[in-house]
């Protein structure tokens, strides 16, 4: 197969396999993979209950980027993280704050007491139901974006032979029933379809490079054939597209005389 532009074809690959990542900094594919804005602003209803509260968890903190970014915070403010090459960047981050940065695994109960939290929020990051609702006050609230299980699965259709979905069944409406189940009320729910653009393969190979889960077992090694055949594509019609999949729950939970 001829490659368009050999040269660029390499320098780009290259680039992104050494490109650095921390935390859950996507800056470097500003301008290289372009997403449209989900309809709600996750920052913007996180920071209008944060106003109103004693006390906040940030689920899968990150970096902490997301939470700092939300100061001035409650007094008593804590973030989790299970990522091991997060935990010190997140407390660098995040302890001239205040915040204390609980190291977990995933599968772990969380390390608070019943009823601890007026305001739990989390972007992206997974959750067991009944552990949010046992450290939320009563009356307290969930604020979670989550990423849907056929999130950018063009990628997957484009690279995999054997196309697969195994999130298939993770979306709104099957974490609204974890969410009834476990004893709280949704006060509001709203999902999107975000076309994002992919306007180079070096974008392509960060991003899949990042997100391991979403073609498991790539390497531009490995898939070297198909990126050459994507990266001809992309500088034909300047661009790859695939569609982002977000929802947004608030939900809260009910009060003791409720």
């Amino acid at each position: 197969m001829e490659i368009i532009n050999p040269k660029r074809f390499r320098e780009l690959v290259k680039e992104a396999q050494e490109a650095a990542f921390s935390g859950w900094d996507f800056r470097w594919l500003d301008e290289r993979m372009v997403q449209e804005d989900t309809p709600w602003d996750y920052l913007e209803l996180a920071m209008e209950h944060i106003s109103e509260v004693q006390s906040l968890l940030d689920m899968g903190t990150g970096g902490g980027e997301i939470l700092a970014s939300l100061a001035p915070l409650p007094l008593d403010t804590h973030a989790t993280e299970a990522y091991p090459p997060n935990h010190q960047l997140a407390r660098e981050r995040l302890a001239p704050l205040g915040v204390e940065v609980h190291d977990i695994e995933e599968s772990d109960p969380l390390p608070f007491t019943d009823s601890h939290f007026d305001l739990v929020i989390n972007r992206h990051d997974s959750f067991d139901p009944k552990e949010l609702h046992r450290v939320l006050k009563p009356g307290g609230i969930f604020i979670t974006q989550q990423v849907g299980g056929l999130n950018n699965l063009e990628l997957n259709q484009y690279f995999e032979k054997n196309f697969s979905a195994p999130f298939m069944d993770w979306g709104l409406a099957p974490t609204l029933t974890s969410l009834y189940e476990s004893g709280l009320d949704v006060i509001r729910a709203d999902k999107a379809a975000l076309r994002t653009t992919f306007k180079d393969i070096g974008a392509v190979v960060y991003y899949l490079k990042v997100i391991t889960w979403q073609v498991v077992g790539f390497t531009p090694e490995a898939f070297q054939e198909r990126l050459a055949e994507l990266h001809n594509i992309i500088e034909r019609q300047g661009e790859f597209i695939s569609i982002a999949h977000r929802f947004l729950i608030i939900a809260q939970k009910k009060t003791e005389n409720t």
